[in-house]
């Protein structure tokens, strides 16, 4: 899932193609994309584009006469921008957007279609999407402490809760943990002064480098390659590899849909944390240090 950095390049490059452009027409491929019916999508059709902005994970564009187009991309929702009146690819496509100066192409890859869009008249009906979370790279030590703490939580599953913190998902949230040393399942209430201010510091410099990053890589370019997965991060999508840190193999955690990365030298102590499918399937032989793992993978090549 696009998480803030890659959320605000796609804005950057979007306000240098369409800012104060009239939206000529907007194409739907699929019905199922739309989720809201009043106004119409047509009502943006010939408005021009006042303004755009993040909201979490969310891509608003703001169009004359106070309507508001709300684009989620969930997990494999991305944006191309193409030549003007380029047709919608049949498979993965489900929306364009026509501009004078070229056309914005909404598509989906896989099966399970998530991505939506919703239109809004009014800045009390586009609040309500607001999840009132922190935003981390405006926010003060005491901010982020309040943010953090205010329920108990794993750090894992505190950083990635949209009415905590806006825009910070799976992927970097290991590595903000990583950069922390702190453990993903470590609780929020069990955290000392110090700790929190490491947190925050790191979550603040991780995301900060990687908004660089992706912008030195996407040049005047359109971002093309958003993806979860960069050889360049610590941790997440590694699994198994060194960690850059101390060299030790990446360790993971599978739950539902997503997974949790983390080097067990550099965050628990050497403990590695207990995967539930795994954990359960194993029982008295699941590794609980890395030695033990390291055992366990020499003993099955051998």
């Amino acid at each position: 899932m696009p998480e803030l950095p890659d959320v605000l390049l796609y804005i950057e490059c979007l306000k240098a193609r369409i800012a104060e452009q009239p939206l000529e027409r907007v194409r739907l491929a699929s019905p199922f994309v739309l989720r809201s019916v009043s106004p119409p999508i047509s009502a943006i059709n010939g408005k021009n584009i006042r303004g755009l902005r993040r909201l979490g994970k969310q891509i608003i564009l703001e169009f004359e006469g106070d309507l508001f187009l709300i684009v989620h991309l969930m997990i494999a929702g991305r944006f191309q921008w193409k030549e003007k009146g380029t047709r919608i690819p049949g498979k993965l496509g489900l929306a364009a957007f026509d501009f004078p100066s070229g056309t914005l192409l909404l598509t989906e890859a896989g099966s399970k279609k998530r991505a939506s869009l919703y239109l809004v008249q009014g800045k009390a009906a586009l609040a309500s999407f607001d999840r009132g979370a922190l935003e981390v790279l405006d926010s003060s030590p005491a901010d982020f402490r309040h943010a953090l703490t205010k329920e108990n939580h794993t750090l894992k599953r505190a950083l990635t809760d949209p009415r905590l913190f806006s825009g910070i998902g799976n992927a970097y949230s290991d590595e903000i943990l990583h950069r922390a040393r702190l453990s993903p399942m470590k609780l929020t209430s069990k955290l000392s002064p110090d700790e929190i201010t490491r947190l925050h510091q790191a979550t603040k410099s991780t995301l900060t480098e990687w908004i660089e990053r992706l912008r030195n890589e996407t040049g005047a370019g359109f971002p093309s390659k958003v993806t979860a997965f960069r050889p360049e991060m610590a941790v997440h999508g590694r699994y198994g590899e060194p960690c850059p840190a101390c060299g030790s193999p990446v360790q993971r955690i599978v739950y539902a849909e997503n997974e949790c990365n983390y080097c067990p030298t550099c965050q628990t102590d050497g403990r590695l944390l207990a995967d539930r499918a795994m954990s359960r399937l194993l029982k008295q032989d699941w590794p609980r240090s890395l030695d033990e793992w390291e055992f366990h993978i020499e003993s099955r090549r051998s």
